[in-house]
Parts: structure tokens; C-alpha cells; sequence
């Protein structure tokens, strides 16, 4: 008999937490002594507002990893809160050099990971790494965890650590 979820193999494992990047997700996760449970959503959330509503919480909850591409050819991973844009001038004076756009070929050849499912660890090759300080307002955080149908819970600070983020104002702000 066929499990009731699709996700699931027929001893009730996740097909998706046997996913490589969402392996070496956990991998990383526990390396750094980190408990994680990784939530496995029925539908892929690929913004930050469908993983709110999938999860039940506020969208500035939501570290969204954002890649980006420096002038000297690196990845720069800024987690950024779900409901914040990122200020890439503010960015590029931090890691002092331009950003460019990363494309999808970008992100999985550097990062391994999709569009959608980029975690803020386990990343192929290491990324320049910012952080935005408005995640710090909160006891916990969800990141996406290797795959766009996994997040897991953590707080802020274990986020920065783990990920080696600068934490920063890195976020657009209105002028006034």
C-alpha cells in the first residue's frame, strides 16, 4: 500500500530527508552541535511569505538565503529576514567589492543548492556570509534546509555562529 504521503517511503522515511543537500544540511547542523528537527512541507515554498503561511508564523521570521555574486567571482550568502529587502549597496560597502546578480547554474555550481531551497550552511564552497540584524528580535528563526520544501528552526544567534555570518543592517530602509 502506497504511504498517504508523498514524501514519504513506504517505512514512513522522508524521500526528501534523504535528499543530498538536505543531508549535508542536517550534517552541518549537527557537526556544529546544533539540534534540528527539519520540517518537511507538502508543497515547495518558494518565497518567504509561503513558508510563513506553511509554518504558521510572521513572515520577518522567515531568514531568507539570499546569493549573490562578488566582483571576484565568489558567492555572497545574505540571511536576510522574510519581510526585508536587501540593500545590495550596503553590501557591497561591507564586503567592499560590486555585486552582481547570481543566476540558478550559479547558485547550485557554488552553493548546491536550488533556487528556493538555498540553506544558510553546508554550502559546496564557502560564501562571503552577512547576516541581517533584524533577526536578532527574535527567539527563533526558519531557514530553508537544503531543499524548497524544508525549513528548520533555530535561533539567531546559532544561525549567525554556525553560518559564520557578519551580522549587519544589510536591509532597505525607507527614508524618512
Amino acid at each position: 500500500m502506497p504511504p498517504d504521503n508523498p514524501f514519504t517511503t513506504s517505512s514512513g522515511e522522508s524521500t526528501i530527508q534523504q535528499h543530498t543537500a538536505v543531508a549535508r544540511v542536517r550534517e552541518a547542523l549537527g557537526k556544529a552541535g546544533v539540534a534540528n528537527s527539519i520540517t518537511v512541507m507538502p508543497e515547495a515554498t518558494h518565497t518567504a511569505q509561503a513558508a510563513a503561511d506553511a509554518l504558521g508564523c510572521n513572515i520577518a521570521e522567515i531568514a531568507k538565503s539570499i546569493i549573490f555574486r562578488a566582483q571576484d567571482g565568489r558567492a555572497v550568502l545574505v540571511i536576510t529576514s522574510g519581510v526585508n529587502r536587501v540593500d545590495d549597496r550596503k553590501v557591497a560597502a561591507l564586503i567592499g567589492q560590486t555585486l552582481g546578480k547570481a543566476d540558478a547554474d550559479f547558485v547550485r555550481a557554488q552553493c548546491g543548492f536550488v533556487i528556493g531551497g538555498v540553506a544558510p550552511v553546508a554550502h559546496l564552497a564557502e560564501p562571503i556570509t552577512l547576516m541581517d540584524e533584524d533577526l536578532l528580535k527574535f527567539g527563533a528563526v526558519w531557514p530553508a534546509a537544503g531543499h524548497p520544501n524544508t525549513m528548520f528552526r533555530i535561533s539567531p544567534q546559532d544561525l549567525a555562529r554556525i553560518s559564520g555570518a557578519r551580522v549587519a543592517d544589510i536591509a532597505q530602509r525607507k527614508s524618512t
